[in-house]
């Protein structure tokens, strides 16, 4: 399975590259070499998406604290702000400044990504959002090059993973999946899913593997004996994974193959290695997280040389209850990003891992009674210890109300592209500048100096 599973992806790329005409035998030995260099690289990487779904709120993640800064935000949330004297455990010293005197606290809630920063090893993406390309607050007003329909969670959802609206079949991490599955051992644990399913993980040859925080599912009727019978097990087995001639049945055929093989790969090589700080498995996100980290503690036995996983979160769409939802979700997602650095670190692999978040969009500033509306720009993180932490990365929008970059009631217009963000990962895991254009289709509208935020 797993050398059928690399001469697909490579066959696939191949035949692709036929239609490149009489530049082809070049276009097919680049592709070669890309397969060499995949299939014998001595390192591990791994990307790690953490899906804030909902939207996350900016205001109240990343809050403003200097002085003229919290004034501005505090007269604009009302009620819903931090005091100012509850964020200055958590005001963040970069080690370069921004301009104009801007200073900025974490949300007390995240007190414990606090070291993190200070240590260098995490940074924030100031004001990141889904845009085609460089984009005017005149564009915006004219409806010109926007996202697809802006504001829509199922959509925006789609457009932060995959560059287009909901519908889409193929997304940016398991499009970078397929640059690099024919090098790891088992291609089908290239792109690993730990939260149901999600079009980021889905590439033209990657197919996301799905998992479930305590593990691989098993059919039950494989896993006991069917009507106490091994034999009405052992039949079953050899019913849904037969050789059929018609599609669809030798389509279902493949993937239950796939699926069965997989598993009882993982079950056989996953190992359970003792934390400290142990994850609190109460907490959802802790709980796929760790899993995560059983995996990379497992990639040697799994032959994987290059990973991507997705977990995720719910619960952001704060429209109400703000003050009262919003401070346990952060709380849940510091305690599970924190425990999961610890873990990377145990494994001695922190500096080969790189973890961030990403939400629908940001919200707005301005308060709708004691929640906040569906917003665009928002603030993100980004962990590990191949970071350039200690940094604030982006542009800070300005603090005018209806200024360029608010688009109403505190929505911020991005002045940072998921694209540009996404081509920094993705150069760090090892894409080639031609391979990240046709990953992140919009990237080419931004000056190739702009497409490399430099935080890893």
């Amino acid at each position: 399975m797993t050398l059928n599973a690399s001469r697909r992806a490579f066959l696939q790329r191949a035949s692709a590259l036929s239609m490149a005409g009489a530049a082809a035998p070049f276009a097919l030995n680049l592709a070669a070499m890309g397969e060499a260099a995949a299939s014998t690289a001595t390192d591990y990487k791994a990307l790690v998406c953490v899906f804030l779904y909902g939207g996350n709120d900016y205001a109240n993640t990343l809050v403003n604290y200097d002085q003229p800064g919290y004034d501005f935000y505090s007269a604009a949330r009302g009620t819903l702000a931090y005091a100012r004297t509850a964020l200055g455990g958590t005001a963040l010293a970069p080690a370069v400044a921004l301009p104009d005197g801007r200073q900025y606290a974490l949300a007390p809630e995240l007190l414990p990504l606090k070291t993190y920063f200070n240590d260098g090893r995490m940074a924030s993406l100031l004001n990141v959002g889904t845009l085609k390309g460089p984009t005017s607050k005149a564009d915006f007003l004219a409806g010109k090059n926007l996202p697809p329909k802006l504001f829509s969670h199922n959509d925006q959802q789609s457009v932060w993973q995959s560059s287009a609206a909901e519908g889409a079949t193929s997304g940016w991490g398991g499009l970078m999946g397929d640059v690099f599955e024919a090098g790891n051992g088992n291609a089908t644990f290239t792109c690993v899913n730990v939260s149901g399913n999600a079009v980021f993980l889905s590439g033209n040859s990657a197919v996301q593997y799905q998992v479930s925080p305590g593990g691989a599912a098993q059919l039950n009727a494989l896993k006991n004996p069917l009507f106490g019978s091994r034999a009405c097990s052992e039949a079953l087995y050899s019913m849904v994974t037969a050789s059929r001639t018609h599609l669809f049945e030798a389509e279902h055929t493949r993937v239950m193959t796939r699926s069965i093989s997989a598993g009882d790969e993982l079950r056989a090589k996953l190992l359970s290695p003792v934390f400290d700080p142990p994850f609190n498995t109460d907490n959802g996100l802790a709980a796929q997280l760790q899993m995560v980290a059983r995996m990379i503690a497992s990639a040697d036995q799994l032959q994987a040389k290059r990973q991507v996983f997705f977990v995720s979160m719910g619960g952001f769409d704060t429209h109400d209850g703000l003050q009262d939802t919003h401070p346990g979700l952060l709380s849940a997602v510091a305690e599970a990003l924190s425990t999961f650095q610890e873990a990377l670190a145990d494994l001695k692999v922190e500096q080969q891992v790189t973890t961030f978040t990403a939400s629908d969009f940001g919200r707005t500033l301005v308060c709708n009674n004691d929640g906040s509306d569906h917003g665009w720009g928002n603030m993100h993180f980004v962990l590990g210890g191949a970071v350039k932490g200690q940094r604030f990365y982006g542009a800070a929008p300005s603090l005018v109300k209806d200024g360029d970059d608010d688009v109403g009631q505190g929505r911020l217009l991005p002045s940072t592209s998921v694209d540009q963000m996404a081509a920094t990962l993705g150069k760090w895991f090892g894409l080639s500048d031609s391979e990240l254009l046709t990953v992140l289709p919009n990237l080419g509208a931004w000056d190739a100096g702009k497409r490399n935020l430099g935080f890893v």
